[in-house]
């Protein structure tokens, strides 16, 4: 059994977040928020699951008969690997962040991707035909990639420190997936911030991820930190007259998919965006 954090142990728990740690996370305001405006008589709770105990809090959803799961790290690759199915965004991600259900079996999905293209179309930009520059080759950046491809971006340029990471990122987006260096950001009419860098209490902190004499007007940048809300980033973004989106829309979204494999209804982004942002602010 696994205890929900700051609830009582026996708490009917329709669905939940698993991560080490896990206290830190919004999934439960956000998703609760969601449940709540359905009208659903649901919990959604945090576990704090060890390291490669993904697998026992499987059995855990299973046995409970729970919903589904949101996984975060470190374990989204432990649960790409206990399900019994991959979605095909899953598959090629080898990374899962959310499980849900179909019948007795547990479907392992990631909608990190689509999360970030759905939050960019509510800021009214769409990104077939469009030169992309993505900023890291970590697991969020991989999945931003594969979804900016998926739905027609004309180019995807990775730009990170590792040569062989950004290789492997880029082959994610097919023959749209290329790389590209610092310099060559000004180039593209999205660039996305997948790097940690401006996110509070890391080094990054206060920190620029591009030369903000790169970014211009005919642009969009897109924030995946979201902690601060208003980064570093973006307030040069601001400054230069340059649409920005923040870091909540990535959030809100791949929860929003979510939401939708668990309850097969339509997602009220607008109360989970708010719950995000108050959530935020609180800390």
């Amino acid at each position: 059994m696994l205890n929900p954090i700051g609830m009582a142990p026996d708490t009917e728990v329709a669905a939940g977040v698993i991560g080490y740690p896990v206290r830190h996370s919004l999934s439960p305001a956000i998703c609760q928020a969601a449940f709540d405006e359905l009208g659903l008589d649901w919990v959604y709770a945090a576990f704090e699951v060890a390291p490669g105990e993904a697998g026992r809090a499987l059995d855990h959803m299973r046995n409970q008969g729970m919903a589904g799961l949101s996984v975060t790290m470190p374990h989204k690759a432990y649960a790409a690997a206990a399900v019994d199915e991959l979605s095909d965004a899953a598959a090629a991600l080898g990374a899962v962040n959310c499980v849900g259900r179909d019948g007795d079996r547990l479907v392992g999905h990631n909608t990190d991707g689509a999360g970030f293209c759905d939050a960019l179309r509510a800021d009214g930009l769409e990104v077939a035909g469009i030169g992309c520059a993505v900023l890291g080759a970590g697991g969020a950046a991989r999945a931003v990639v594969a979804e900016l491809a998926r739905r027609g971006a004309a180019e995807v340029a990775v730009i990170a420190r590792r040569p062989d990471r950004a290789a492997s990122a880029a082959r994610l987006a097919g023959p749209a997936g290329t790389l590209a260096g610092p310099a060559d950001v000004g180039q593209y009419r999205l660039v996305v911030n997948a790097t940690p860098v401006g996110m509070a209490e890391t080094e990054g902190a206060g920190q620029l991820p591009v030369d903000p004499d790169l970014i211009h007007p005919g642009q969009h940048v897109a924030e995946l930190v979201y902690n601060p809300l208003h980064t570093p980033l973006l307030a040069e973004c601001r400054r230069r007259g340059v649409p920005a989106s923040t870091g909540v829309g990535m959030l809100v979204y791949q929860a929003a998919h979510a939401v939708r494999i668990w309850t097969g209804a339509e997602p009220p982004t607008q109360a989970m965006t708010a719950a995000a942002t108050a959530a935020l602010k609180g800390r």
